[in-house]
């Protein structure tokens, strides 16, 4: 990412194109040493490129700052210029590919989302939405919009729609996105409408994709099942041939032997019985002919090969 030098160092260059926050920076009246390095920051920035200066310029202004000589001054002297540099920082972040730092590094300063400058969040939920993150700033955009401070704020309405356009639409958060329209007064009549049947049609896509998704589900489970009863299935027919074949290969006295104890077993009927000599005799007749016509078999299958 390289900034073009004809450009101020308010806005935020990402990757792909700038991004701009509504408001503009003005310099207000504060302790000349910031204003001395906010422009060195600036300068270091746009004009050298020179990105971990210009960064690290911004951190000596913050602390100077912050520092105890300066707590006399009135609070509002160095707002704006405090959220320069936070712009500049975020252009430096930004420009070296560490915009994954920035909402760390602004909230260093300014310690809770409540209390950052207006442009600032903006130009966060702008870099991180522009950088397929949106979800890295919801909780903070939340915060900032739920505080009653704020609400009265001029920039509060383009805050809103912000982040309902670009952080809780993309994230799919439909409740919250609907809660926010309704119960903010951020959003005139019209574009409430607007949004709520934005919201419907998101909402129904939803519902069709999650249906979509529990019959293809349904569908997999399905073909588990009919794979492993194939599966059993096959497993069922390797045993009846082993079993088949085992049988087969015993002698002929040894087969005839497990029939009849398998009929003991099974038809409990009593061999000694005169009664029982004509099934016997059936059933050595039966045998005989399944093993001749299984060596006739093996037989052709011999001279085949």
């Amino acid at each position: 990412m390289r900034s073009d030098p004809s450009t101020s160092a308010a806005p935020l260059r990402g990757l792909g194109g700038p991004l701009r926050s509504s408001e503009p920076v003005r310099a207000a009246r504060a302790p000349a040493p910031a204003v001395d390095l906010l422009e060195e920051a600036a300068d270091l920035l746009v004009v050298h490129l020179d990105f971990r200066a210009a960064l690290q310029t911004c951190e000596r202004a913050w602390r100077g700052l912050a520092a105890p000589g300066l707590a006399e001054e009135p609070a509002s002297t160095s707002l704006e210029v405090k959220c320069s540099l936070c712009v500049v920082g975020i252009q430096a972040l930004a420009e070296m590919d560490r915009w994954r730092e920035v909402l760390s590094w602004v909230l260093q300063y300014y310690q809770v989302p409540e209390k950052l400058p207006p442009k600032v969040l903006e130009l966060c939920v702008l870099l991180y939405s522009k950088m397929q993150e949106p979800g890295a700033v919801l909780d903070v955009v939340s915060a900032w919009l739920q505080d009653p401070a704020n609400q009265d704020l001029p920039e509060y309405g383009a805050l809103a729609e912000l982040h309902l356009q670009r952080v809780l639409l993309p994230l799919g958060r439909l409740s919250e996105a609907e809660e926010l329209v309704v119960g903010s007064a951020a959003f005139g009549e019209e574009q409430r409408l607007d949004v709520l049947q934005a919201i419907h049609t998101a909402r129904q896509q939803q519902k069709q994709e999650h249906s979509g998704s529990e019959e293809a589900q349904k569908l997999n489970q399905e073909g588990a099942l009919s794979c492993k009863f194939l599966s059993l299935l096959m497993l069922v027919r390797q045993l009846w041939d082993s079993a088949v074949s085992h049988f087969f290969s015993l002698p002929f006295k040894k087969s005839l032997l497990a029939a009849l104890i398998l009929c003991l077993l099974v038809v409990r009927f009593d061999p000694a019985s005169p009664s029982s000599l004509p099934f016997l005799c059936k059933l050595a007749q039966l045998f005989r002919w399944i093993r001749k016509a299984m060596s006739s078999r093996l037989y052709q299958l011999h001279v085949q090969d």
